[in-house]
């Protein structure tokens, strides 16, 4: 019996619309965390390219950190992993919720 956890996919479709595998991916010792890479690295787990666990380790991040990554996307879309607008979507949402 196959467990479909250990399946994974060669590629995912990435925020921008390329392929991602995991060369494409950012490098593991990236420290500067433009919108682009963290979009990319969120697109990757979703697809089941990897798992958190894979990711935190890799990049090492934390899951709070990586998990606020997801919500910023699900909340906003790429523009809201911005930090100089974190505080501006967050108030927004915040302003969403309340209606």
């Amino acid at each position: 019996m196959i467990e479909n956890q250990k399946i994974r996919p060669a590629k995912v479709i990435g925020p921008l619309g390329e392929p991602l595998t995991l060369d494409t991916l950012p490098p593991p010792e990236t420290t500067r965390w433009v919108v682009r890479r963290k979009a990319e690295v969120v697109a990757a787990v979703n697809g089941g390219l990897l798992n958190v666990d894979e990711v935190c380790s890799r990049y090492n991040l934390t899951v709070e950190e990586f998990a606020g990554w997801q919500r910023a996307i699900d909340r906003s879309g790429m523009p809201g992993l911005r930090v100089t607008r974190i505080q501006h979507y967050k108030s927004l949402y915040e302003r969403q919720q309340k209606y």
